[in-house]
Protein backbone atom coordinates (compact mmCIF):
# COMPACT_ATOMS: atom_id res chain seq x y z
CA UNK A 1 0.00 0.00 0.00
CA UNK A 2 1.34 3.43 -0.90
CA UNK A 3 -0.29 6.47 0.71
CA UNK A 4 0.23 9.71 -1.25
CA UNK A 5 -0.48 13.16 0.17
CA UNK A 6 0.58 16.68 -0.87
CA UNK A 7 3.02 16.56 2.05
CA UNK A 8 4.71 13.31 1.06
CA UNK A 9 4.27 9.63 0.22
CA UNK A 10 4.42 6.63 2.57
CA UNK A 11 5.18 3.18 1.18
CA UNK A 12 3.76 0.50 3.49
CA UNK A 13 4.95 -3.12 3.72
CA UNK A 14 5.97 -3.71 0.08
CA UNK A 15 5.99 -7.50 -0.40
CA UNK A 16 6.71 -9.13 -3.76
CA UNK A 17 9.05 -12.12 -3.28
CA UNK A 18 7.92 -15.49 -1.89
CA UNK A 19 8.10 -15.93 1.87
CA UNK A 20 8.42 -18.84 4.32
CA UNK A 21 10.32 -21.44 2.31
CA UNK A 22 8.73 -20.29 -0.97
CA UNK A 23 5.28 -21.16 0.37
CA UNK A 24 3.53 -17.77 0.49
CA UNK A 25 3.13 -15.50 -2.53
CA UNK A 26 1.27 -12.19 -2.70
CA UNK A 27 -2.20 -12.45 -4.18
CA UNK A 28 -2.91 -11.01 -6.68
CA UNK A 29 0.52 -11.02 -8.36
CA UNK A 30 2.06 -7.56 -7.93
CA UNK A 31 5.47 -8.25 -9.46
CA UNK A 32 4.64 -6.39 -12.69
CA UNK A 33 4.06 -3.02 -11.00
CA UNK A 34 6.45 -0.13 -11.65
CA UNK A 35 8.41 -0.64 -8.43
CA UNK A 36 11.12 1.82 -9.40
CA UNK A 37 8.51 4.57 -9.27
CA UNK A 38 6.62 3.21 -6.27
CA UNK A 39 9.85 2.81 -4.33
CA UNK A 40 10.79 6.46 -4.89
CA UNK A 41 8.92 7.51 -1.76
CA UNK A 42 9.42 10.03 1.05
CA UNK A 43 8.68 7.62 3.90
CA UNK A 44 8.84 3.87 4.42
CA UNK A 45 6.68 2.07 6.97
CA UNK A 46 7.39 -1.59 7.73
CA UNK A 47 4.80 -2.69 10.26
CA UNK A 48 6.72 -5.69 11.61
CA UNK A 49 9.20 -8.43 10.74
CA UNK A 50 6.90 -11.05 9.26
CA UNK A 51 8.46 -11.84 5.90
CA UNK A 52 5.22 -11.12 4.06
CA UNK A 53 5.64 -7.53 5.33
CA UNK A 54 9.42 -7.27 5.52
CA UNK A 55 10.67 -8.28 2.06
CA UNK A 56 14.41 -7.70 2.44
CA UNK A 57 15.36 -8.38 -1.19
CA UNK A 58 12.70 -6.02 -2.51
CA UNK A 59 13.45 -3.29 0.01
CA UNK A 60 17.13 -3.43 -0.86
CA UNK A 61 16.64 -3.31 -4.61
CA UNK A 62 13.67 -1.02 -5.18
CA UNK A 63 13.03 1.31 -2.23
CA UNK A 64 14.91 4.62 -2.13
CA UNK A 65 17.49 4.80 0.63
CA UNK A 66 16.65 8.50 0.89
CA UNK A 67 13.30 7.51 2.37
CA UNK A 68 12.79 8.19 6.06
CA UNK A 69 11.76 5.04 7.91
CA UNK A 70 8.80 5.51 10.28
CA UNK A 71 9.90 3.17 13.05
CA UNK A 72 7.47 1.59 15.54
CA UNK A 73 8.46 1.69 19.19
CA UNK A 74 9.46 -1.93 19.68
CA UNK A 75 11.26 -3.37 22.73
CA UNK A 76 14.18 -4.62 20.62
CA UNK A 77 16.17 -2.95 17.85
CA UNK A 78 15.91 -5.86 15.40
CA UNK A 79 13.67 -4.12 12.84
CA UNK A 80 15.92 -1.05 12.75
CA UNK A 81 19.05 -3.20 12.63
CA UNK A 82 17.81 -5.22 9.66
CA UNK A 83 16.74 -2.09 7.77
CA UNK A 84 20.15 -0.51 8.37
CA UNK A 85 21.79 -3.62 6.93
CA UNK A 86 19.74 -3.02 3.76
CA UNK A 87 21.11 0.52 3.45
CA UNK A 88 18.49 2.68 5.14
CA UNK A 89 20.00 5.46 7.25
CA UNK A 90 17.15 7.86 7.97
CA UNK A 91 14.87 6.87 10.84
CA UNK A 92 12.04 8.66 12.59
CA UNK A 93 11.59 6.82 15.87
CA UNK A 94 7.97 7.13 16.92
CA UNK A 95 6.47 6.85 20.40
CA UNK A 96 3.61 4.39 20.51
CA UNK A 97 0.16 6.02 20.58
CA UNK A 98 1.66 9.50 20.19
CA UNK A 99 0.80 11.77 17.24
CA UNK A 100 3.87 13.12 15.44
CA UNK A 101 3.78 16.00 12.96
CA UNK A 102 6.10 15.69 9.97
CA UNK A 103 6.94 18.25 7.28
CA UNK A 104 4.09 19.92 5.42
CA UNK A 105 1.48 19.25 8.10
CA UNK A 106 1.55 15.48 7.64
CA UNK A 107 0.60 13.77 10.91
CA UNK A 108 1.25 10.15 11.78
CA UNK A 109 0.78 7.85 14.74
CA UNK A 110 2.03 4.30 15.08
CA UNK A 111 0.56 2.00 17.70
CA UNK A 112 3.04 -0.76 18.56
CA UNK A 113 1.86 -4.06 20.05
CA UNK A 114 4.59 -5.75 22.03
CA UNK A 115 3.49 -9.05 23.52
CA UNK A 116 5.54 -12.12 22.49
CA UNK A 117 2.55 -13.34 20.50
CA UNK A 118 2.37 -10.15 18.37
CA UNK A 119 4.51 -10.94 15.36
CA UNK A 120 8.17 -11.84 15.83
CA UNK A 121 8.91 -8.83 18.06
CA UNK A 122 5.57 -7.08 17.80
CA UNK A 123 3.06 -5.74 15.32
CA UNK A 124 1.81 -2.26 14.60
CA UNK A 125 -0.75 -0.02 12.89
CA UNK A 126 -0.19 3.30 11.10
CA UNK A 127 -2.59 6.27 11.38
CA UNK A 128 -2.09 9.13 8.90
CA UNK A 129 -3.76 12.55 8.67
CA UNK A 130 -3.36 15.36 6.16
CA UNK A 131 -5.69 18.29 5.62
CA UNK A 132 -8.45 16.67 7.66
CA UNK A 133 -8.40 13.32 5.79
CA UNK A 134 -7.51 10.38 8.03
CA UNK A 135 -6.38 6.88 7.11
CA UNK A 136 -5.73 3.87 9.35
CA UNK A 137 -3.55 1.09 7.98
CA UNK A 138 -4.24 -1.58 10.60
CA UNK A 139 -2.80 -4.30 8.31
CA UNK A 140 -2.84 -7.53 10.37
CA UNK A 141 -2.34 -6.03 13.83
CA UNK A 142 -4.84 -7.09 16.49
CA UNK A 143 -5.13 -4.38 19.16
CA UNK A 144 -7.62 -4.95 21.94
CA UNK A 145 -9.64 -2.02 20.58
CA UNK A 146 -9.36 0.94 18.19
CA UNK A 147 -10.43 3.64 20.65
CA UNK A 148 -7.02 5.37 20.49
CA UNK A 149 -7.47 5.96 16.77
CA UNK A 150 -11.17 6.81 16.98
CA UNK A 151 -10.40 9.53 19.55
CA UNK A 152 -8.32 11.39 16.94
CA UNK A 153 -11.31 12.07 14.71
CA UNK A 154 -13.37 10.38 12.06
CA UNK A 155 -11.34 7.99 9.89
CA UNK A 156 -12.08 8.07 6.17
CA UNK A 157 -10.20 4.95 5.05
CA UNK A 158 -9.73 1.82 7.19
CA UNK A 159 -7.39 -0.87 5.82
CA UNK A 160 -7.30 -4.17 7.70
CA UNK A 161 -6.78 -7.92 7.58
CA UNK A 162 -9.70 -10.28 7.04
CA UNK A 163 -8.10 -13.57 5.99
CA UNK A 164 -6.13 -16.27 7.79
CA UNK A 165 -2.37 -16.09 8.25
CA UNK A 166 -1.62 -19.26 10.17
CA UNK A 167 -1.11 -23.01 9.77
CA UNK A 168 -4.10 -24.10 11.86
CA UNK A 169 -5.94 -26.38 11.33
CA UNK A 170 -4.54 -27.50 7.98
CA UNK A 171 -1.29 -29.07 9.21
CA UNK A 172 -2.80 -31.03 12.10
CA UNK A 173 -3.20 -34.77 11.76
CA UNK A 174 -6.99 -34.81 12.06
CA UNK A 175 -9.84 -36.54 10.24
CA UNK A 176 -10.89 -34.44 7.25
CA UNK A 177 -14.34 -33.84 8.76
CA UNK A 178 -12.82 -32.45 11.95
CA UNK A 179 -10.33 -30.36 10.03
CA UNK A 180 -13.15 -28.83 7.98
CA UNK A 181 -15.19 -28.09 11.10
CA UNK A 182 -12.27 -26.39 12.85
CA UNK A 183 -11.41 -24.46 9.70
CA UNK A 184 -14.99 -23.27 9.33
CA UNK A 185 -15.00 -22.04 12.93
CA UNK A 186 -11.76 -20.16 12.37
CA UNK A 187 -12.96 -18.64 9.11
CA UNK A 188 -16.12 -17.38 10.84
CA UNK A 189 -14.12 -15.99 13.77
CA UNK A 190 -11.85 -14.14 11.36
CA UNK A 191 -14.81 -12.38 9.78
CA UNK A 192 -16.43 -11.69 13.17
CA UNK A 193 -13.22 -10.09 14.46
CA UNK A 194 -12.82 -7.99 11.31
CA UNK A 195 -16.42 -6.78 11.44
CA UNK A 196 -16.01 -5.85 15.11
CA UNK A 197 -12.97 -3.72 14.30
CA UNK A 198 -14.88 -2.09 11.45
CA UNK A 199 -17.82 -1.30 13.73
CA UNK A 200 -15.45 0.10 16.36
CA UNK A 201 -13.90 2.62 13.98
CA UNK A 202 -16.91 3.30 11.76
CA UNK A 203 -14.74 4.63 8.92
CA UNK A 204 -16.22 5.96 5.70
CA UNK A 205 -14.54 3.30 3.56
CA UNK A 206 -13.15 -0.13 4.36
CA UNK A 207 -10.32 -1.75 2.39
CA UNK A 208 -9.69 -5.51 2.87
CA UNK A 209 -5.90 -5.93 2.71
CA UNK A 210 -3.15 -7.98 4.41
CA UNK A 211 -4.38 -11.25 3.03
CA UNK A 212 -4.72 -13.82 1.80
CA UNK A 213 -1.46 -15.30 0.56
CA UNK A 214 -1.61 -17.80 -2.27
CA UNK A 215 0.25 -21.11 -2.55
CA UNK A 216 1.88 -21.88 -5.88
CA UNK A 217 3.93 -24.98 -5.05
CA UNK A 218 2.19 -28.19 -6.12
CA UNK A 219 2.66 -29.57 -2.58
CA UNK A 220 0.63 -26.67 -1.12
CA UNK A 221 -1.83 -25.98 -3.95
CA UNK A 222 -4.70 -27.46 -1.90
CA UNK A 223 -4.48 -24.53 0.54
CA UNK A 224 -5.84 -22.06 -2.02
CA UNK A 225 -9.51 -21.15 -1.59
CA UNK A 226 -10.64 -22.35 -5.01
CA UNK A 227 -12.27 -25.66 -4.14
CA UNK A 228 -15.48 -24.52 -2.45
CA UNK A 229 -14.15 -25.67 0.93
CA UNK A 230 -16.08 -23.97 3.73
CA UNK A 231 -13.22 -24.82 6.07
CA UNK A 232 -10.58 -22.94 4.08
CA UNK A 233 -9.12 -20.15 6.24
CA UNK A 234 -7.81 -18.09 3.29
CA UNK A 235 -10.88 -16.37 1.79
CA UNK A 236 -10.03 -13.68 -0.73
CA UNK A 237 -11.18 -10.07 -1.09
CA UNK A 238 -14.26 -10.97 -3.10
CA UNK A 239 -15.34 -13.40 -0.37
CA UNK A 240 -14.89 -10.62 2.17
CA UNK A 241 -17.22 -8.32 0.20
CA UNK A 242 -19.80 -11.11 0.01
CA UNK A 243 -19.67 -11.76 3.78
CA UNK A 244 -19.61 -8.02 4.50
CA UNK A 245 -22.83 -7.61 2.52
CA UNK A 246 -24.50 -10.22 4.73
CA UNK A 247 -24.15 -7.86 7.71
CA UNK A 248 -25.65 -5.03 5.68
CA UNK A 249 -22.51 -3.13 4.76
CA UNK A 250 -21.78 -1.59 1.37
CA UNK A 251 -18.71 0.59 1.97
CA UNK A 252 -16.07 -2.05 1.18
CA UNK A 253 -13.52 -1.24 -1.54
CA UNK A 254 -11.40 -3.97 -3.16
CA UNK A 255 -8.05 -2.94 -4.64
CA UNK A 256 -5.97 -4.87 -7.17
CA UNK A 257 -2.27 -4.25 -7.84
CA UNK A 258 -2.29 -0.95 -9.71
CA UNK A 259 -5.63 0.26 -8.33
CA UNK A 260 -5.79 3.84 -7.04
CA UNK A 261 -8.35 5.09 -4.53
CA UNK A 262 -8.64 8.85 -4.01
CA UNK A 263 -10.14 9.63 -0.62
CA UNK A 264 -12.09 12.81 0.09
CA UNK A 265 -14.24 13.99 2.96
CA UNK A 266 -17.36 12.43 1.44
CA UNK A 267 -16.23 10.29 -1.49
CA UNK A 268 -13.87 7.58 -2.66
CA UNK A 269 -13.02 7.55 -6.38
CA UNK A 270 -11.31 4.33 -7.45
CA UNK A 271 -9.66 3.25 -10.70
CA UNK A 272 -8.54 -0.29 -11.50
CA UNK A 273 -6.19 -1.86 -14.06
CA UNK A 274 -8.90 -4.42 -14.90
CA UNK A 275 -12.46 -5.29 -13.93
CA UNK A 276 -12.41 -6.49 -10.32
CA UNK A 277 -15.36 -8.89 -10.60
CA UNK A 278 -14.02 -10.49 -13.76
CA UNK A 279 -10.59 -10.91 -12.16
CA UNK A 280 -11.88 -12.90 -9.19
CA UNK A 281 -14.22 -14.93 -11.41
CA UNK A 282 -11.05 -16.19 -13.14
CA UNK A 283 -9.07 -16.70 -9.92
CA UNK A 284 -8.06 -20.31 -10.57
CA UNK A 285 -6.77 -19.49 -14.04
CA UNK A 286 -4.81 -16.53 -12.66
CA UNK A 287 -3.26 -18.79 -10.00
CA UNK A 288 -2.28 -21.45 -12.53
CA UNK A 289 -0.56 -18.89 -14.76
CA UNK A 290 1.08 -17.30 -11.70
CA UNK A 291 2.36 -20.71 -10.57
CA UNK A 292 3.87 -21.38 -13.98
CA UNK A 293 5.68 -18.02 -13.90
CA UNK A 294 7.07 -18.77 -10.44
CA UNK A 295 7.95 -22.44 -10.94
CA UNK A 296 11.64 -21.73 -11.51
CA UNK A 297 11.73 -19.49 -8.42
CA UNK A 298 10.28 -22.26 -6.25
CA UNK A 299 12.67 -24.88 -7.59
CA UNK A 300 15.64 -22.57 -7.09
CA UNK A 301 14.62 -21.96 -3.45
CA UNK A 302 14.16 -25.67 -2.78
CA UNK A 303 17.63 -26.39 -4.13
CA UNK A 304 19.12 -24.04 -1.54
CA UNK A 305 17.69 -25.78 1.55
CA UNK A 306 19.88 -28.87 1.79
CA UNK A 307 22.97 -28.66 4.00
CA UNK A 308 23.99 -32.30 4.58
CA UNK A 309 27.19 -31.14 6.25
CA UNK A 310 25.14 -29.92 9.23
CA UNK A 311 24.69 -32.23 12.23
CA UNK A 312 21.09 -31.33 13.11
CA UNK A 313 21.18 -32.76 16.64
CA UNK A 314 24.40 -30.93 17.47
CA UNK A 315 23.12 -27.74 15.87
CA UNK A 316 19.84 -27.82 17.79
CA UNK A 317 21.68 -28.55 21.04
CA UNK A 318 24.02 -25.61 20.48
CA UNK A 319 21.23 -23.15 19.72
CA UNK A 320 18.45 -24.32 22.02
CA UNK A 321 20.02 -25.78 25.18
CA UNK A 322 21.47 -22.47 26.47
CA UNK A 323 18.01 -20.92 26.06
CA UNK A 324 16.36 -23.81 27.90
CA UNK A 325 18.73 -23.20 30.82
CA UNK A 326 17.69 -19.54 30.98
CA UNK A 327 13.98 -20.07 30.42
CA UNK A 328 11.67 -20.09 33.42
CA UNK A 329 8.19 -19.03 32.31
CA UNK A 330 8.26 -20.44 28.77
CA UNK A 331 9.82 -23.76 29.82
CA UNK A 332 7.34 -24.15 32.67
CA UNK A 333 4.50 -23.23 30.32
CA UNK A 334 5.49 -25.91 27.78
CA UNK A 335 5.88 -28.36 30.65
CA UNK A 336 7.01 -31.43 28.70
CA UNK A 337 9.07 -32.73 25.77
CA UNK A 338 8.39 -31.61 22.19
CA UNK A 339 9.37 -33.99 19.40
CA UNK A 340 10.61 -33.26 15.88
CA UNK A 341 10.39 -36.11 13.37
CA UNK A 342 12.71 -35.29 10.46
CA UNK A 343 12.10 -36.90 7.08
CA UNK A 344 13.81 -37.31 3.75
CA UNK A 345 12.12 -35.68 0.69
CA UNK A 346 9.97 -38.82 0.27
CA UNK A 347 8.50 -38.47 3.76
CA UNK A 348 10.43 -41.27 5.48
CA UNK A 349 11.46 -40.39 9.04
CA UNK A 350 15.25 -40.48 9.30
CA UNK A 351 15.76 -38.85 12.70
CA UNK A 352 13.63 -38.02 15.76
CA UNK A 353 14.81 -35.30 18.13
CA UNK A 354 13.24 -34.18 21.39
CA UNK A 355 13.42 -30.74 22.95
CA UNK A 356 13.04 -31.71 26.61
CA UNK A 357 11.82 -28.61 28.45
CA UNK A 358 11.76 -30.07 31.99
CA UNK A 359 15.13 -31.77 31.44
CA UNK A 360 16.61 -28.64 29.78
CA UNK A 361 18.19 -30.61 26.96
CA UNK A 362 17.92 -31.52 23.29
CA UNK A 363 18.39 -35.23 22.65
CA UNK A 364 17.43 -38.23 20.53
CA UNK A 365 13.83 -39.35 21.03
CA UNK A 366 13.61 -42.15 23.61
CA UNK A 367 10.10 -43.55 22.94
CA UNK A 368 8.50 -41.40 25.66
CA UNK A 369 5.03 -39.86 25.32
CA UNK A 370 5.04 -36.26 24.09
CA UNK A 371 2.18 -33.76 23.95
CA UNK A 372 3.44 -32.01 20.82
CA UNK A 373 4.97 -33.63 17.76
CA UNK A 374 6.08 -31.91 14.54
CA UNK A 375 7.13 -33.67 11.34
CA UNK A 376 9.03 -31.89 8.58
CA UNK A 377 11.79 -32.42 6.06
CA UNK A 378 15.23 -32.60 7.64
CA UNK A 379 16.62 -30.16 5.09
CA UNK A 380 14.31 -27.40 6.36
CA UNK A 381 15.85 -27.68 9.84
CA UNK A 382 19.29 -27.84 8.22
CA UNK A 383 18.53 -24.54 6.51
CA UNK A 384 17.26 -22.88 9.69
CA UNK A 385 20.46 -23.88 11.48
CA UNK A 386 22.60 -22.82 8.51
CA UNK A 387 21.21 -19.26 8.49
CA UNK A 388 20.98 -19.02 12.30
CA UNK A 389 17.23 -18.36 12.20
CA UNK A 390 16.00 -17.13 15.58
CA UNK A 391 12.30 -17.55 14.85
CA UNK A 392 11.15 -20.97 13.70
CA UNK A 393 7.47 -19.99 13.95
CA UNK A 394 7.66 -17.19 11.39
CA UNK A 395 9.72 -19.32 9.03
CA UNK A 396 9.13 -23.07 9.29
CA UNK A 397 5.67 -23.12 10.83
CA UNK A 398 4.18 -20.39 8.65
CA UNK A 399 5.46 -22.27 5.61
CA UNK A 400 2.88 -25.00 6.32
CA UNK A 401 5.58 -27.46 5.20
CA UNK A 402 5.07 -29.66 8.24
CA UNK A 403 2.46 -31.72 10.03
CA UNK A 404 1.62 -31.58 13.71
CA UNK A 405 -0.12 -33.62 16.36
CA UNK A 406 -0.85 -32.83 19.97
CA UNK A 407 -2.46 -34.40 23.01
CA UNK A 408 -4.80 -32.04 24.82
CA UNK A 409 -5.26 -28.33 24.38
CA UNK A 410 -3.33 -25.75 22.42
CA UNK A 411 -0.25 -24.57 24.29
CA UNK A 412 0.82 -21.04 23.31
CA UNK A 413 4.13 -21.42 25.16
CA UNK A 414 5.35 -23.99 22.63
CA UNK A 415 5.09 -21.50 19.78
CA UNK A 416 6.23 -18.57 21.94
CA UNK A 417 9.47 -20.41 22.72
CA UNK A 418 10.23 -21.30 19.11
CA UNK A 419 9.76 -17.62 18.20
CA UNK A 420 12.48 -16.75 20.71
CA UNK A 421 15.55 -18.76 19.69
CA UNK A 422 17.94 -15.93 20.46
CA UNK A 423 19.15 -14.42 23.70
CA UNK A 424 17.48 -11.05 23.08
CA UNK A 425 14.09 -12.49 22.18
CA UNK A 426 14.06 -15.01 25.02
CA UNK A 427 14.90 -12.39 27.63
CA UNK A 428 12.18 -10.11 26.29
CA UNK A 429 9.56 -12.88 26.31
CA UNK A 430 10.51 -14.07 29.79
CA UNK A 431 10.31 -10.49 31.08
CA UNK A 432 6.93 -9.94 29.46
CA UNK A 433 5.40 -13.03 31.04
CA UNK A 434 6.96 -12.17 34.39
CA UNK A 435 5.41 -8.70 34.28
CA UNK A 436 1.87 -9.98 33.89
CA UNK A 437 -0.28 -9.55 36.99
CA UNK A 438 -3.88 -10.54 37.69
CA UNK A 439 -6.36 -7.82 36.77
CA UNK A 440 -8.25 -6.51 39.81
CA UNK A 441 -11.27 -5.02 38.01
CA UNK A 442 -14.38 -7.19 37.65
CA UNK A 443 -17.40 -6.98 35.34
CA UNK A 444 -20.75 -8.79 35.29
CA UNK A 445 -22.25 -10.25 32.11
CA UNK A 446 -24.94 -12.88 31.70
CA UNK A 447 -25.18 -13.76 35.39
CA UNK A 448 -21.43 -14.16 35.88
CA UNK A 449 -18.84 -11.87 37.46
CA UNK A 450 -15.29 -12.16 36.13
CA UNK A 451 -12.15 -10.14 35.52
CA UNK A 452 -12.50 -7.43 32.92
CA UNK A 453 -9.31 -8.24 31.04
CA UNK A 454 -8.94 -11.48 29.07
CA UNK A 455 -6.47 -13.85 30.68
CA UNK A 456 -4.97 -14.51 27.24
CA UNK A 457 -3.85 -11.11 25.89
CA UNK A 458 -5.72 -8.60 28.09
CA UNK A 459 -8.58 -7.81 25.69
CA UNK A 460 -11.39 -5.80 27.26
CA UNK A 461 -14.16 -8.35 27.87
CA UNK A 462 -16.80 -5.65 28.14
CA UNK A 463 -16.33 -5.37 24.38
CA UNK A 464 -15.08 -8.77 23.26
CA UNK A 465 -16.66 -11.05 25.85
CA UNK A 466 -19.70 -13.18 24.95
CA UNK A 467 -21.37 -15.31 27.64
CA UNK A 468 -23.45 -18.31 26.65
CA UNK A 469 -24.64 -20.34 29.63
CA UNK A 470 -21.56 -20.87 31.78
CA UNK A 471 -19.08 -20.37 28.93
CA UNK A 472 -17.23 -17.16 28.08
CA UNK A 473 -15.78 -16.52 24.62
CA UNK A 474 -13.33 -13.70 23.94
CA UNK A 475 -14.03 -12.81 20.32
CA UNK A 476 -10.67 -11.17 19.76
CA UNK A 477 -8.94 -14.55 19.38
CA UNK A 478 -11.82 -16.98 19.98
CA UNK A 479 -10.55 -18.28 23.35
CA UNK A 480 -13.08 -19.85 25.73
CA UNK A 481 -13.45 -20.33 29.52
CA UNK A 482 -15.68 -22.32 31.83
CA UNK A 483 -17.00 -19.63 34.17
CA UNK A 484 -17.96 -22.04 36.93
CA UNK A 485 -14.32 -23.05 37.43
CA UNK A 486 -12.38 -20.31 35.62
CA UNK A 487 -10.67 -23.01 33.58
CA UNK A 488 -9.50 -22.11 30.06
CA UNK A 489 -11.07 -24.45 27.50
CA UNK A 490 -8.79 -23.36 24.67
CA UNK A 491 -5.27 -23.71 25.99
CA UNK A 492 -3.19 -24.81 28.93
CA UNK A 493 -3.07 -22.26 31.76
CA UNK A 494 -4.69 -18.81 31.48
CA UNK A 495 -7.21 -19.37 34.27
CA UNK A 496 -9.84 -16.67 34.68
CA UNK A 497 -11.10 -15.24 37.97
CA UNK A 498 -14.86 -15.83 37.84
CA UNK A 499 -17.93 -16.68 39.91
CA UNK A 500 -21.71 -16.56 39.72
CA UNK A 501 -22.85 -12.93 39.91
CA UNK A 502 -24.58 -13.34 43.28
CA UNK A 503 -21.30 -14.41 44.91
CA UNK A 504 -18.25 -12.17 45.15
CA UNK A 505 -15.30 -13.74 43.33
CA UNK A 506 -12.14 -14.27 45.30
CA UNK A 507 -9.80 -11.48 44.23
Amino acid sequence: MRIDTPAGSILCDPWVNPAYFASWFPFPDNSQLDWETLGDCDYLYVSHLHRDHFDAAHLKRFVSKKATVLLPEYPTSQLEDELRELGFTRFFKTVSDEVHELDGGLKIMIQALTSPTDGPIGDSSLWVEHDGIRVLNQNDARPTDLSTFAALGHVHAHMLQFSGAIWYPMVYELPSVAKTAFGKQKRERQFDRTFRYIDDLNASWVFPIAGPPCFLDDQLWHLNDIFGDEGNIFPDQSEFISEYAKVGKTNGVVLLPGSVATIGQTDCATTHPTDVGAFFAQKENHLKAYAERQRIVIEREKASWSHPEIDVLAGMKAQIEPLLEESVYLAKGVGGPVRFDLTDPDGVVVESIVVDFPGKEVRIYDDEKVRYRFQTERRLIEHLLHIGEGDWVNSLFLSCRFTAARIGQYNEFVYAFFKCLSEERLQYAEGWYESQRPDAEDITIGGWTFQRRCAHLKADLTRFGIVEGNQLTCQLHGWKWDLASGRCLTAVGHELRSAAAEARPDA
